[in-house]
């Protein structure tokens, strides 16, 4: 497949299905902008994967590891907000791939008083 990327692969009796990690990243980042109290997603300097704000780290065995690095709205519990966000990309990434999630880490870098 990709060069230099990584994809997680699902078994069907016709073949298999490869992923890549950039749709990952990308279903991740949309799940999570959706959440009410999150602000944006940060700019990775040095990023893994073209979805800002993502990182991953893919098993097919075991599942996937999201790291989101996000910043919240002023007023919102940032532990409801970030609790809301793990589940809401959990959720999305099972649903559209049938792939399990090992863990979504958000790494809360600022507030947002817009």
């Amino acid at each position: 497949m990709g060069e230099n990327k990584e994809y997680m692969t699902h078994p069907e009796e016709l073949g298999c299905i490869h992923i890549s990690e950039d749709v990952l990243a990308s279903i991740a980042a949309g799940a999570a902008a959706e959440v009410e109290g999150i602000s944006g997603l940060m700019n990775l300097a040095a990023k893994k994967s073209n979805a800002r704000g993502v990182r991953l780290s893919v098993d097919d065995e075991e599942g996937a590891v999201i790291d989101l690095y996000v910043m919240i709205r002023y007023g919102y519990a940032i532990p409801e907000v970030a609790e809301k966000i793990q589940n809401a990309v959990s959720g999305a990434i099972e649903s559209m791939t049938g792939f399990s999630v090992k863990a979504v880490n958000v790494h809360v870098g600022g507030v947002s008083f817009q």
